[in-house]
């Protein structure tokens, strides 16, 4: 690889203690076009896990914290701008001891449980059906519900489906009237279960496919004006380890389905945990060995993704059945100090460079992969937004959703390029990673990852079939890997414009060391 020293560009970031930059060259085809990136790719995870939906969605109408219903105001509109597609909930190991009844009704005469999947902690079950829908419509998202197969019933989820889902009057679709909500939800996907093979029931995978067909057969949305395009998906669970054999069972069955049930996908679950389980990184305070050990972890979601896929193309290779990455993200030791089955961590620069990596993952796989969801969105794991009492930060991950939100239902385009090599200790990682696409308003759309934590790089980009008119970039970087936003200081790593010049077809930008940068081209 041939690399030339640019000075004046290098001067984009004097800020930051970087070194000469080296160029890695690009070429974009906007005359292939690929896969759409289905918006669901940049779905959320709402799990009744520590203060993920007390404290951080939920405060009570009479908090005063501001509220619309007892839904934080700053919350909803952090998300909004996001423009998140799908929220899935109420779980997570939760969902399979959730049981929906009593989380419906008078607030005040809701019966009090213990949450036995996080911590023992009494949930008093204020946040429920109704609040969580209200809570959709207030960010203009989709449900993704997980419905109760580990310790619930057939009859109890179809009931939950249809007091969700009924237009007719029965006696359910009363219930909810009764609550305030005459009309019924629109619900877009169900999951027939969660980590079936761990805390959703340690099922072997045959036993887990007999329940499955019975759900799926009874578990009905009730809506007859939700159909055709519009409706429910229901996703099977997939697996969590790189086995297959969870995969197998479930696509074996699928294609000899009849009639009476089906499933329009499989999920999985994959987090980054560099040192195994349990997890034991620090989310705060860490240096280039910890950065590199993440990433190295996180680029494993490529080989996981095609073992599975293999499988599945084998059984479906018109791939009607779409594959649910509905878990990802960083899972990191809990931050000192808090309630270790909270699951807290601090979110760092390192964390958006992983959710970059993870995100271009999965548009490379937009065939197949049509749906995902970090974990978790509020206060737990890979958070977009830390709050405490009244006050509220949004992380690093945040800003790379909001970078990436041109890409959702954009076309997917090839881009060709020598990643070059990062080694530190041993490790290898590719130095720069890109994806393309053109998105629903006509824009090109180029986004960059420079791994590097130490040195900048000087992109350059051929288009082809490209005319631009204007372009722009965004860049997102930190003085270090571990910089993190507090809530005494909440602008520490922020996106902010980054110099980039196109001239006879071709982008030139500098890359700042530990980065993510999204180029948009106006035709």
């Amino acid at each position: 690889m041939k690399y030339r020293f640019l000075p004046g560009l290098a001067l984009l970031f004097a800020m930051l203690p970087v070194k000469a930059a080296d160029t890695i060259h690009l070429s974009v085809d906007a005359s292939k076009p690929g896969a759409k990136i289905n918006r669901n790719l940049f779905g959320q995870f709402a799990e009744n896990l520590g203060n993920g939906l007390y404290g951080g969605i939920w405060v009570g109408p009479n908090s005063s914290i501001p509220n619309t219903r007892g839904i934080r105001n700053d919350v909803v509109t952090a998300l909004r701008a996001l423009k998140v597609p799908n929220v899935r909930w109420p779980g997570g190991c939760f969902a399979d001891q959730y049981h929906w009844r009593n989380g419906v009704g008078p607030r005040d005469k809701r019966p009090a449980t213990v949450n036995t999947a996080w911590g023992d902690v009494i949930d008093t079950n204020a946040f429920g059906t109704d609040e969580f829908m209200d809570f959709i419509q207030q960010i203009g998202s989709t449900p993704y519900v997980s419905i109760n197969i580990g310790s619930g019933t057939t009859e109890e989820a179809a009931e939950w489906l249809e007091y969700m889902t009924a237009a007719a009057p029965t006696a359910l679709a009363k219930e909810r009237a009764a609550s305030g909500h005459a009309a019924p939800y629109k619900i877009g996907f169900v999951g027939l279960g969660n980590e079936s093979w761990d805390c959703g029931g340690a099922m072997t995978p045959d036993y887990y496919v007999s329940l499955m067909k019975v759900y799926s057969r009874f578990v009905q949305n009730m809506n007859p004006a939700q159909s055709g395009k519009d409706k429910m998906l229901k996703i099977a669970v997939g697996p969590g380890t790189p086995d297959t054999q969870w995969t197998e069972a479930v696509m074996q069955a699928w294609k000899k389905h009849t009639w009476s049930w089906d499933i329009d996908g499989v999920s999985l679950h994959w987090y980054t945990v560099p040192n195994g389980w349990p997890p034991s990184t620090n989310s705060a305070k860490f240096g280039v060995d910890d950065y590199v050990k993440a990433l190295k972890s996180t680029l494993f979601m490529d080989a996981f993704l095609r073992k599975q896929e293999a499988v599945m193309d084998k059984y479906d290779p018109e791939k009607k059945v779409m594959l649910t990455v509905d878990e990802w993200g960083a899972w990191h030791a809990p931050l000192p100090g808090t309630n270790p089955a909270f699951l807290f961590q601090q979110n760092s620069m390192r964390d958006a460079v992983l959710a970059s990596l993870n995100l271009n993952i999965f548009a490379r796989h937009a065939d197949r992969v049509r749906m995902a969801n970090i974990a978790q969105m509020i206060n737990v794991l890979q958070a977009m937004i830390l709050t405490d009492k009244e006050k509220m930060v949004l992380t690093p991950t945040y800003y790379v959703f909001k970078m990436y939100v041109p890409f959702q239902d954009a076309t997917f385009l090839p881009v060709t390029f020598d990643a070059g090599t990062y080694t530190h200790g041993g490790i290898s990682l590719p130095r720069v990673d890109a994806i393309a696409a053109k998105a629903v308003d006509g824009k090109m759309l180029l986004e960059i990852t420079n791994l590097d934590p130490e040195s900048p790089v000087h992109i350059e980009a051929d288009l082809t079939g490209v005319t631009a008119k204007s372009v722009r970039a965004e860049t997102l970087t930190g003085a270090a890997v571990d910089s993190v936003n507090t809530f005494a200081s909440p602008d520490v790593v922020v996106s902010k414009p980054v110099a980039v010049t196109l001239q006879n077809g071709r982008i030139s930008l500098i890359a700042a060391p530990r980065s993510v940068t999204v180029v948009s081209m106006k035709p």
